[in-house]
């Protein structure tokens, strides 16, 4: 069988949530299944590494595409060529974009529909091309993969796709991700907090990540409470805004707030494993990683109670309204207070972690290949 697929987000050192998917799963697939061959589909040289074993070839496919024009160049008049050449059996695209003037056989991984529900987090000509061009992504796939149940009842409601034509892959959590020694956590600490214990949110820092609130509930904690931990926010500022600055602005105890920007992937197991809590209170998530990357650190998470979250979180997470901040802050009192508490969601957590592999995910998504070739 040959395998066409767009791997544009297999960038070195930059792999965020889609890219992480990407790596990890095809990964896996590609070395498991020596006899299929890959093709992998680039828009700018590529980095070595991500040519993961003998049936993988890969190919640069002009002009590299970071914006809506370009994406309809690199879609629509470059792939279609590229991929009539090549005459895969499939075209599976991990960032849920596809070639509408291509013929082949489609696959793409839908993550979430953020931006149909909240339009406004995109700039404006992003937001204007998702909500044109996806319907009609869903609407040619002969299969579509997602990664919750929740995202794929949403595109089911959104799309009307047959939800029989939709397949959930849950993402998985680094091996790396684990519990630290108790040394280890206080030399993690003296490095970023002083020594003193602190919440953690890890992500992009960005509206729908609900940063305005975590730091007010972060500042009502503080208020409250004699304690000192800190609040690390670990996450690139690209999105900052001056609603967020003057959330940031307003609180007594701002200087105890911590932005490392991105980290190097050591750096974010130790400072998530040396944390108390992770706070990750999103109010739309087709997934959350972060969640099961807590679960698996052996650190206690708090958690919002709409979209993806609850489904990953299970009973393993206090549960909270994000749209409210007092709840958040009550979680943070309680989770900063009750150690049986805390001790309680860490055993939960590791056991929930322990559904969430990257085998399983490549299993699933090579399962839905097969249907897709298949059916």
């Amino acid at each position: 069988m040959r395998i066409a697929v767009n791997t544009r987000l297999l960038i070195k050192d930059r792999l965020e949530g889609l890219g992480r998917f990407s790596y990890e799963t095809l990964k896996l697939i590609t070395k498991a299944h020596p006899e299929h061959q890959f093709y992998f589909l680039f828009d700018r040289p590529f980095d070595e590494e991500f040519v993961f074993s003998d049936n993988v070839t890969p190919i640069v496919v002009n002009p590299p595409a970071r914006h809506p024009v370009l994406w309809h160049v690199w879609f629509e008049l470059s792939l279609p060529s590229v991929l009539k050449s090549i005459k895969p059996d499939v075209f599976l695209s991990p960032d849920g974009f596809l070639s509408l003037r291509s013929d082949v056989v489609s696959l793409p991984v839908i993550h979430d529909l953020n931006f149909v529900h909240n339009p406004n987090d995109l700039a404006r000509s992003h937001s204007w091309f998702y909500n044109r061009y996806f319907p009609k992504y869903a609407g040619k796939a002969k299969r579509i993969a997602t990664v919750s149940e929740f995202s794929k009842q949403d595109i089911v409601k959104q799309y009307g796709v047959d939800s029989s034509k939709i397949d959930v892959v849950y993402n998985g959590v680094s091996e790396r991700f684990m519990p630290l020694a108790e040394t280890k956590k206080e030399s993690v600490k003296v490095k970023w907090t002083e020594g003193k214990p602190y919440f953690i949110y890890v992500g992009a820092i960005h509206q729908r990540k609900n940063i305005e609130r975590m730091l007010e509930a972060y500042g009502q904690f503080r208020e409250r409470n004699a304690k000192p931990h800190r609040f690390i926010l670990v996450g690139n500022k690209k999105w900052w805004s001056s609603t967020m600055q003057d959330a940031l602005d307003s609180l007594k105890f701002k200087d105890e707030i911590i932005f490392t920007g991105r980290v190097s992937d050591e750096d974010l197991n130790d400072l998530m494993g040396a944390a108390m809590v992770n706070v990750y209170v999103s109010t739309f998530e087709g997934f959350g990683i972060p969640i099961i990357e807590a679960f698996q650190s052996g650190v206690p998470v708090i958690t919002s109670n709409v979209t993806s979250m609850p489904e990953i979180a299970n009973n393993a997470a206090l549960i909270v309204n994000p749209y409210k901040v007092e709840t958040i802050s009550e979680a943070m009192v309680c989770l900063a207070s009750l150690s049986e508490l805390r001790n309680d969601l860490i055993l939960k957590g590791r056991e929930r972690a322990s559904f969430f592999t990257w085998r399983h995910s490549a299993d699933l998504l090579w399962e839905s290949i097969l249907k897709t070739v298949e059916g």
